[in-house]
C-alpha cells in the first residue's frame, strides 16, 4: 500500500469514527471542547472588531458547510453559477485553492493547472468560464477579481462558510447524507462549527437528507471526456469486449464515484481511492497499462499530464427550481439594492 493510499486509509477510518458517538468520539471529545473554545474565541474577536471583516461592492454568495469532506460544495458551485449566467449575470468566483503550491493571490486561467491554482478553481474555470480567482484570504480574491474584471455583479465563494474576514449577502449550506454525523466537532466528529447555525438555505446533495432542506440530485453523464475534449459513451466502455476498467478518485468519498460507475452498469476490475485532493505525484502509468482509467473531472485535470488517455467522468447537479427561485428574487432584491442609484443617473454599474 503506497503512502497516499495508506493517508486515504486513515481518513477513512475517521469519517467511520464521526458517524456515531462510540468509543473513538468520546476519547476524542476534550479536543473538541478545546476546538470549539477557540472557535468561539475567534468568532467573538470579529464580534468586537480586533479582527476586521471586509466587503467589496457587488453581492457574494458564499457556498459552504459545516461539515468536514467533500458534501458537493465544488459541483453545487458550478451549477450555480451557470444558472446565474443564463440569467444574464456577469458571475466571479473566488476560493482558498486548496491544495495548490502557494500562497499567492491569483487568477485562474485556462492555461493554470491545478498544481498552480488548486484542483477546485481549475474546474470551475473549466467548466463556467467565469473569472475566478484564488487566495489566502478569500477577501483579498474579491478585490482583485473586482480589479481585473470590473463588469462582475455577483461574486460566488466556494467554501468559506468559516471565512469571517468575508462579508457576505447569502450563506448557502451544503450537506450530504451524512448529515451531522454525530453532532460531534472536529476531531471527535465532522463538525467544523454547531448546526443548526444561521444560513440562508440548507441545501442537501445526497439522496436521504438527514432534516428539512432544498434539493440537489447528483448524476454522471452518460459519457467520459478525453483529455483532447473528445467523448466516448460510457455505454461503449460497459461492453464486454472493452479493456479492463480501473477507477481512481481523490475525492473525500471515492466509493460514492465508484458505484455511481457501476450504476452505469461498468465492472470495475480494479478501483483506487486516494486522500481528497491528492496530487496524484505516485501515480504509477506503467501499472495502469492494462487498464481503461477513468476519473472525476477534478482528478483529470491532474491525472492527464501523467496519463493522458484516462477518462473524466462528469458529474452534473441539478439545483431545486424552488430553491432557485428564491436565491434569484434574493439576489435580485440585493442588485437593485446596490446598483439602483447608479442605474437611475444613466450611469452604469459602479467600478470601483
Amino acid at each position: 500500500m503506497s503512502s497516499a493510499e495508506r493517508r486515504s486509509a486513515l481518513q477513512r477510518w475517521f469519517i467511520r469514527g464521526w458517524a456515531s458517538r462510540g468509543l473513538q468520539a468520546w476519547l476524542l471529545w476534550p479536543l473538541a471542547a478545546l476546538f470549539g473554545a477557540l472557535s468561539a474565541l475567534r468568532r467573538g474577536l470579529y464580534r468586537i472588531g480586533l479582527f476586521k471583516t471586509g466587503g467589496v461592492r457587488v453581492p457574494v454568495i458564499v457556498v459552504g458547510n459545516v461539515i468536514i469532506g467533500g458534501s458537493g460544495k465544488t459541483p453545487v458551485v458550478i451549477a450555480l453559477v451557470r444558472h446565474l449566467q443564463t440569467r444574464g449575470l456577469q458571475v466571479g468566483v473566488i476560493s482558498r485553492g486548496h491544495g495548490r503550491g502557494s500562497r499567492d493571490n491569483l487568477e485562474v486561467l485556462s492555461s493554470s493547472t491545478a498544481f498552480e491554482v488548486g484542483d477546485e478553481p481549475a474546474l470551475i474555470q473549466s467548466a463556467t468560464k467565469a473569472p475566478v480567482f484564488v487566495a489566502a484570504r478569500r477577501i483579498d480574491a474579491a478585490r482583485a477579481l473586482l480589479v481585473a474584471h470590473p463588469e462582475t455583479q455577483v461574486i460566488v465563494s466556494d467554501d468559506g462558510l468559516q471565512h469571517l474576514g468575508l462579508q457576505r449577502d447569502l450563506e448557502i449550506c451544503v450537506f450530504d447524507d451524512r448529515g451531522t454525523g454525530n453532532g460531534f466537532l472536529l476531531p471527535a466528529g465532522p463538525l467544523r462549527e454547531h448546526w443548526p447555525r444561521a444560513a440562508d438555505w440548507a441545501l442537501h446533495t445526497g439522496a436521504l437528507p438527514a432534516f428539512a432542506g432544498f434539493r440537489a440530485t447528483r448524476a454522471l453523464a452518460q459519457h467520459a471526456v478525453r483529455a483532447d475534449g473528445s467523448q466516448v459513451a460510457l455505454a461503449r466502455l460497459a461492453q464486454a469486449d472493452a479493456k479492463p476498467r480501473l477507477a481512481v478518485a481523490a475525492i473525500a468519498k471515492p466509493e460514492d464515484f465508484f458505484n455511481m460507475l457501476r450504476a452505469q452498469g461498468l465492472t470495475l476490475e480494479r478501483t483506487i481511492a486516494l486522500p481528497d485532493h491528492d496530487d496524484f505525484a505516485h501515480w504509477e502509468t506503467q501499472d495502469q497499462a492494462a487498464y481503461t482509467v477513468l476519473c472525476t473531472e477534478k482528478d483529470a485535470l491532474k491525472l492527464w499530464p501523467r496519463q493522458g488517455d484516462a477518462l473524466a467522468v462528469p458529474l452534473l447537479v441539478t439545483l431545486e427550481p424552488g430553491f432557485l427561485t428564491q436565491v434569484d428574487d434574493r439576489l435580485a432584491a440585493l442588485l437593485t439594492l446596490r446598483f439602483a442609484p447608479t442605474l437611475s443617473s444613466g450611469h452604469g454599474h459602479t467600478t470601483s
